[in-house]
């Protein structure tokens, strides 16, 4: 198994950092992430239905992993939708593709984001999870500029073992995510 330079960043100097931080004894109760999971809504695919295609393509050329067609679990006449219609995309990251994609995101997509000033650090739930949402898929470097014909927008959730959100805003700080001051 061949291992990301963040997944041995980790191991080798976020683990001790953590350790020393929060003040835990115990190796297997320092902060860490479980998966990541990346989906792309697509309400306007009820007029297209090509754009699920597009975006599957997208996504899985910007995780390395065909992503699942994501279905409408009831009809809701108002928006002409339909149950088992195709409205979205989303893939489930874990190992080392997904130390890869948070190591590319946090080095190379997040810093071509226009204007970009830091994320904020308001995307925690309860369970100590973080939700990103990006408005432009483009500012990932596998998706051609010239070629793309629709910009997708994008919800992250990185999933974490602890239910602390400080213990988890710790762990995403020491990998080097670039919260807002």
């Amino acid at each position: 198994m061949i291992e990301t330079s963040l997944h041995t960043h980790y191991k080798k100097s976020i683990v001790p950092a953590l350790m020393k931080g929060l003040s835990i004894e115990n190796v297997h109760a320092v902060p860490r992430l479980e998966k990541v999971i990346i989906n792309i809504g697509l309400g306007r695919a009820i007029q297209d239905p090509k754009i699920v295609q597009t975006a599957q393509e997208e996504l899985g050329k910007i995780t390395g992993q065909k992503p699942v067609i994501t279905k409408a679990k009831k009809a809701i006449a108002n928006f002409k939708l339909r149950k088992g219609m195709p409205i979205g995309v989303m893939v489930s990251l874990r190992g080392n593709q997904m130390y890869e994609f948070v190591e590319r995101l946090i080095h190379i997509a997040l810093p071509r984001v226009r204007d970009f000033k830091g994320i904020s650090s308001k995307g925690f739930d309860k369970s100590g999870n973080y939700n990103l949402g990006i408005k432009e898929h483009l500012i990932f470097p596998e998706i051609d500029f010239d070629k793309a014909d629709k910009v997708f927008g994008m919800n992250i959730t990185f999933v974490t073992n602890v239910e602390d959100v400080e213990k988890s805003r710790a762990l995403l700080t020491e990998m080097g995510m670039p919260f807002r001051k």
